[in-house]
C-alpha cells in the first residue's frame, strides 16, 4: 500500500506542476520560436537535477525518526498550501485553475515584450520565462519526490514515477501543440493536497514519538479524515458564500 500511495502521489504532483510549466513553454515557444524557450528549460532541469543530487543523498543518512519528522513537515507545508488552494477553489472562493486562460495571456504577455540576445541566448524574455516555469514548478515536484523516496527508501522508484509524469504530460502537449486544458487538473491537486497533508501528518507524528494505532494500517484512516474535513470545509464555505452573495 505504502508503495501504491507513493507512486500516486508523486506521479499526481509531479503531472500537475508539469501541466503548469507546459502552459508557459507553450506560450513562449510558440509565440516568440523554440530556440532560446527550449534552451531555458534544459538550463531549468539542470538546475533541478542538481537540487535532486544534492538534497537526495542528504535525506538518506538522517536517522529514520529525524528523517520522518523533516519530512513530515516539508509534506504538511505543501500539503497545507496545496489543499488551502483546493479547498477555496472548490468553494467558489477563488477562480480555478484555468490552462487555457492561463496560456492566452502568457501569448499575449510573450507578444508585447521586447527582444534581447545575451550570449548564446537569441531571445532573453523567451529563455528566462521558460527557465522560472520550470525551476518554479520543478522545485516542489523535486521536494516532494525526495521526501516521499527518502522516507520509503526508495528515492529511485520516486524519481521514475515523477519523470514518467513529465514525459506523459510533455507527450500530450507535443502531440496537441496546446495547452492542456481538459486535464482534470483542479480535482488532481484536491486529491494531491489530501495526500500530502495526510502523510505528512502520519510521518511527522512518527517522527515526534507518536504511534499509530496498528501501524501503517493507520494511514488510510489518516488520509480519509483528511479528505472529510476538507469537503466539510467546502461544503462550509459553499453555503456561506451563496448566502453573501443573496
Amino acid at each position: 500500500m505504502g508503495t501504491a500511495f507513493l507512486l500516486l502521489s508523486v506521479f499526481l504532483a509531479c503531472a500537475v506542476e508539469a501541466v503548469e510549466a507546459l502552459t508557459i513553454v507553450l506560450a513562449v515557444g510558440l509565440t516568440r520560436g523554440w530556440r532560446s524557450a527550449l534552451q531555458g528549460v534544459a538550463a531549468g532541469l539542470l538546475l533541478l537535477a542538481a537540487v535532486v543530487a544534492g538534497l537526495g543523498p542528504a535525506l538518506t543518512v538522517l536517522p529514520l525518526k529525524a528523517l520522518r519528522l523533516v519530512v513530515g513537515g516539508l509534506l504538511l507545508t505543501f500539503g497545507l498550501q496545496w489543499l488551502r488552494k483546493a479547498v477555496l477553489r472548490a468553494s467558489g472562493y477563488k477562480d480555478l485553475r484555468d490552462e487555457a486562460a492561463a496560456y492566452q495571456r502568457g501569448v499575449a504577455a510573450a507578444k508585447t515584450a521586447a527582444a534581447s540576445k545575451r550570449s548564446v541566448v537569441e531571445d532573453w524574455y523567451a529563455f528566462t520565462l521558460s527557465f522560472k516555469g520550470v525551476v518554479l514548478e520543478g522545485l516542489e515536484v523535486a521536494f516532494i519526490a525526495l521526501t516521499f523516496g527518502a522516507n520509503q527508501h526508495d528515492i529511485p522508484l520516486a524519481a521514475v514515477a515523477a519523470v514518467a509524469a513529465v514525459l506523459t504530460v510533455c507527450a500530450a502537449g507535443v502531440a496537441i501543440k496546446a495547452p492542456l486544458a481538459r486535464v482534470p487538473e483542479n480535482t488532481m491537486k484536491f486529491a494531491v493536497g489530501v495526500m500530502l497533508t495526510g502523510f505528512g501528518t502520519f510521518w511527522g507524528a512518527e517522527g515526534a514519538g507518536a504511534e499509530w494505532p496498528g501501524g501503517d494500517a493507520s494511514l488510510p484512516l489518516v488520509l480519509a479524515y483528511v479528505l472529510l474535513v476538507a469537503l466539510g470545509a467546502v461544503w462550509v464555505l459553499k453555503r456561506r458564500h451563496a448566502a453573501w452573495a443573496r
